[in-house]
């Protein structure tokens, strides 16, 4: 008998690491608000005109018709045209901000000093997210943008520090350099 409500805690305590591992974590439950709010705002923004034009380019990519963003150029592109454009293999130096829809700053190459003052580098096929790998190949070098990425070509359904799940991220972007170019 004295076993009796030993055995009882042993079952429940089991139990429990048992529902624990097979529980379902849905970050679309917890974040599914936030997720809508990106959502809505992101279709907004696609439909946004000045001067009777369309705002942002909507870029798709040509390996899934899903995968898509939002630029718009900040500078004349006539000037910069004949600058050299990256491939999806380049590695490129870019100062960029970037924040949330609600506003929340998130990172910025410039607070960084390497490689050089407020840049950052990077290869565009390995290491950085999906969305840039859209974008930054339709700059030439010189080009300003911002470029809204959903969260299908960020950071999807999992949480990166200070960004949640399901965040369409707003980047503005400059495009300075293509290191070792190849043509």
């Amino acid at each position: 008998m004295k076993k009796f409500p030993f055995i009882i805690l042993i079952a429940a305590v089991l139990g429990g690491i048992f529902t624990s591992c097979f529980k379902d974590d849905d970050p679309a439950e917890e974040y599914g608000d936030w997720r809508d709010q990106n959502l809505a705002w992101y279709e907004s923004q696609a439909a946004l005109t000045q001067g009777g034009s369309k705002y942002y380019t909507q870029v798709i990519a040509s390996w899934d018709p899903n995968a898509q963003v939002l630029i718009h150029w900040y500078n004349d592109t006539s000037k910069t045209k004949g600058n050299l454009k990256p491939k999806f293999t380049s590695t490129v130096d870019v100062k960029y901000h970037l924040s949330l829809i609600d506003g929340t700053d998130i990172d910025s190459s410039y607070l960084s000093t390497s490689p050089a003052d407020s840049l950052f580098r990077c290869r565009l096929n390995s290491g950085v997210i999906e969305g840039w790998a859209i974008a930054i190949p339709r700059m030439h070098i010189g080009d300003s943008c911002q470029v809204l990425i959903p969260y299908n070509v960020g950071y999807g359904t999992t949480a990166s520090g200070d960004i949640k799940p399901f965040s369409t991220l707003k980047f503005d972007i400059k495009l300075v350099g293509i290191p070792k170019y190849e043509l």
